[in-house]
């Protein structure tokens, strides 16, 4: 995919993720704060209501197990948002509504069925997930999202996803905590309230600046975030590996409650 190199970002009161920061307008998800979060590097076999225990698929040479006509733990309400033709699914599975903690696992359409092929535990916003979000209320949005844009401090790792690569656009000012010193090396913006087919730290909010916005999918330092959604670094590189937009990837996110209902 091609990639594009952003050199001189803005410099703007901004807020992001539901956080409010003067920080350089091309950080866009979720502010952290040194003193209140922190995003870690652990992976975990954990599965969702009987999905298969993996991790990172290039490192497993087994063929992975068919899940069904849809993965598990997804009732109608959220199924229904899926659009018809999505191959691939990031599923965020939230421990509980008001948890920080989440399992994110890709799956991936093979003719009919679901297979899962990748698992990653990982974090979401620290006060847990909400139907409403709004700028500040440290909760992730519930919902099902496209996956367009990506981009990092750090070069293209071999990313499907149009990818922007600019060190200074993506470093995390805000906090001189080493936790958070490679929080940003690589992300894909979640397409909640933004542009899609622009850079993840784009600052148009086309739904008004109340409704947050600059939720992102990027590394984790072991805690809850301001409204994005993280993963160890393995995981990032196989989600910008393998997403393509030809399959028309989506996050489905949410706690665990309310994706099966």
């Amino acid at each position: 995919m091609r990639t594009s190199t952003v050199t001189r970002p803005l410099l703007r009161p901004m807020r992001r993720g539901g956080a409010r920061h003067a920080i350089p307008a091309a950080l866009a998800c979720g502010v952290l704060l040194a003193a209140t979060t922190a995003c870690g590097d652990s992976s975990d076999r954990t599965s969702p209501d009987g999905a298969p225990g993996i991790n990172n698929p290039a490192s497993s040479r087994s063929p992975r197990p068919a899940v069904g006509a849809r993965p598990p733990g997804l009732g109608d309400r959220i199924w229904k948002q899926v659009p018809a033709g999505t191959r691939q699914l990031v599923v965020v599975y939230g421990d509980r509504r008001d948890s920080p903690d989440s399992l994110v696992v890709l799956y991936e359409k093979r003719g009919t069925a679901w297979d899962a092929t990748g698992s990653w535990r990982g974090h979401n916003g620290r006060m847990g997930w909400t139907t409403e979000h709004r700028m500040d209320d440290e909760r992730s949005p519930v919902g099902v999202f496209t996956l367009t844009d990506a981009g990092g401090a750090l070069a293209d790792p071999g990313s499907r996803l149009e990818y922007w690569h600019d060190d200074n656009a993506f470093a995390p000012t805000i906090s001189d905590d080493e936790a958070h010193a490679h929080d940003f090396d690589y992300v894909i913006a979640i397409n909640y309230n933004r542009l899609k087919g622009a850079p993840p730290y784009d600052w148009n909010r086309p739904d008004g600046v109340e409704k947050g916005g600059g939720i992102w999918l990027h590394l984790d330092h072991g805690d809850g975030t301001s409204a994005c959604v993280t993963v160890p670094e393995s995981g990032m590189k196989t989600l910008l590996r393998v997403l393509d937009p030809a399959r028309h990837p989506v996050v489905v996110m949410g706690d665990r409650g309310y994706l099966k209902s």
